[in-house]
């Protein structure tokens, strides 16, 4: 159930559209500070779902990146020619393979979370002084109470 708001603010409006607008960059911005160049953004995305969460079977996996499974497929069974995940028969229902990162894949996911924190921490210690740092960390804060019910 959405909330409506017949009468929203001017501010609440061009702060909703620049908050929008910014993290779309951000999230670009940091995802090409960790390309690698051998796998797609899919599948990197793939890959840090699986660290989250492993043994998990292709279906779930193309529900949770909104592709068809049979995409999915292709994209584990290309993960996996590279070494990076691994599929293993489900101890509770035989005729499902469960996914799940190999030793690689998880040093590749660490390594990227790695690469993008050290993108984003270069860029505000360049680009921003103390106390703009600071009121981003305050604004964090308040975007961060935004996605709490």
């Amino acid at each position: 159930m959405s909330e409506k708001h017949p009468s929203l603010s001017p501010s609440a409006v061009q702060a909703s559209r620049e908050v929008r607008a910014v993290i779309s960059r951000l999230r670009r911005r940091i995802l090409k500070a960790s390309e690698v160049e051998d796998i797609t953004l899919g599948q990197a995305s793939v890959l840090a779902r699986l660290s989250d969460k492993g043994g998990v079977t292709a279906s779930e996996l193309a529900a949770a990146e909104g592709v068809r499974h049979q995409s999915m497929t292709a994209m584990v069974a290309a993960l996996a020619s590279m070494g990076l995940v691994e599929r293993s028969p489900d101890p509770d229902d035989g005729r499902r393979l469960l996914i799940a990162l190999t030793a690689e894949g998880l040093r590749r996911v660490e390594e990227g979370r790695q690469a993008r924190t050290e993108w984003l921490a270069g860029r505000l210690q360049d680009k921003c002084t103390e106390g703009e740092r600071q009121a981003v960390i305050v604004a964090m804060a308040v975007l961060e109470r935004l996605t709490r019910d």
